[in-house]
């Protein structure tokens, strides 16, 4: 049981929920919750300038049950421990609720990337890398990209894994880019399962996906992608927003072009034609669906009740608290929660994990294809649960996907 606020309290309080519902004892609630391994590291980097700083970093492995663990590395000023053992555990669940043979990790390093040069950042992954590689590998825990990390940053990652080994190990890491042996369609994996979701949960709410207005908070690698899907697909996207603040154009962005501009100048802020709007606003905007894409805590207790969507789809991991949850589904306001939305990722990441295993590479519409009937089939599982009694879809994945990882734990007895 866990009575502790923030990200990791809220991952806590759902698993007790869904414990609760499916009848766990307390040791095998304390066992889904608690983390199997918490690795913390003193990083050294030498800086350009020639002066030594100290980075604290983290890996949590939270269960292993399943598989190996599978999770992103992060760096951001607040991946601090229990950031990032929360974030471990809602992997755990994104893994099992798609049936993807992985338990779920985390890592993450204390540091602000945009303050450090291109040659910093690689000698931090580099040494970051060296401090955990004795608990990584292709069947141990496969790292991915996270928050302010992408395909570059797993390249370093895996050519240092494999330096230590003696030969390449493509598959001790995942988003990497193709030339290493990534896989065709991962960098807009995530969004792309978004916008699979979004309209399976437009359709599930009696909304018309064609013309449904959208507002996406975050224009990072996820919610650009998912804005530029949703507009592909028929829906009007209407707002988003970037870390500096967000434009608003009731008629609809082109969201091509936004990219352009935010590529041109650094922010979304001052496209022609919108009106500019703060992260906060864009929450409270009347929308048919709010994407919010960014980080997590944003729909708090404090503005659930300001925001005026009909439908709320998670592509961020915890971006609503659990007082929010209770104000919108008191409200009325479908939540298509994290571990469902945006899993396309670590999906797509499985795909590639595959065919680096198999050295056998799938075209792009193989995975496209692959990966919308898994998020189809696994968003109308959920709905399911829900609309047999589940006082929401958030509770309706947990229940599913705790049960899963309750029942490969029980199955596979204690050693010794």
């Amino acid at each position: 049981m866990a009575n502790d606020g923030g990200l990791w309290g809220g991952a806590c309080r759902c698993v007790d929920r869904a414990a609760a519902r499916i009848g766990l004892d307390k040791a095998m609630v304390d066992r889904l919750t608690q983390p199997e391994r918490v690795i913390k590291v003193k990083i050294p980097v030498r800086r350009d300038s020639g002066d030594l700083e100290l980075f604290d970093g983290y890996r949590v492995q939270h269960n292993g049950a399943r598989g190996p663990y599978k999770g992103g590395i992060r760096y951001h000023p607040h991946a601090l421990e229990d950031e990032v053992k929360a974030l471990a555990m809602l992997m755990t669940w994104k893994c099992a609720l798609m049936d993807l043979p992985f338990g779920g990790a985390k890592g993450g390093v204390v540091c602000d990337p945009k303050k450090l040069s291109r040659e910093e950042v690689e000698r931090l992954t580099r040494r970051l890398t060296t401090e955990i590689r004795r608990f990584i590998g292709p069947k141990r825990d496969i790292p991915a990209p996270d928050v302010s990390t992408g395909p570059e940053v797993m390249a370093w990652v895996m050519d240092t894994y494999s330096m230590h080994e003696g030969y390449t190990v493509p598959e001790v890491v995942t988003g990497k880019p193709l030339s290493i042996g990534g896989s065709r369609g991962r960098e807009r994996a995530t969004g792309r399962g978004v916008t699979v979701v979004t309209k399976e949960a437009c359709r599930s709410n009696g909304l018309e996906f064609e013309d449904a207005t959208v507002a996406v908070q975050g224009f990072g690698n996820v919610g650009s992608v998912a804005a530029e899907m949703l507009n592909e697909w028929g829906a009007r996207v209407v707002a988003v927003s970037d870390s500096s603040g967000g434009i608003h154009l009731p008629g609809g962005l082109d969201v091509a072009e936004v990219g352009g501009h935010k590529a041109e100048t650094g922010s979304v802020s001052g496209f022609r034609g919108s009106t500019d709007v703060t992260n906060e606003e864009l929450l409270e905007l009347d929308v048919d669906v709010l994407v919010p894409a960014a980080l997590e805590n944003q729909i708090t207790g404090e503005n659930a009740s300001l925001v005026e969507a009909d439908l709320v789809v998670e592509a961020a991991n915890g971006p609503t608290t659990p007082e929010a949850d209770e104000i919108l589904g008191e409200r009325g306001i479908t939540l298509v929660p994290d571990i469902l939305a945006n899993a396309g990722g670590v999906t797509v990441s499985y795909f590639e994990w595959v065919q680096n295993i198999e050295n056998y590479w799938w075209d792009v519409d193989r995975v496209n294809s692959e990966l919308d009937e898994i998020m189809t089939r696994k968003f109308r599982e959920v709905r399911d649960v829900y609309e047999s009694g589940e006082e929401d879809m958030r509770m309706a994945a947990y229940r599913i996907a705790v049960e899963k990882v309750a029942n490969a734990v029980r199955d596979r007895g204690l050693w010794p």
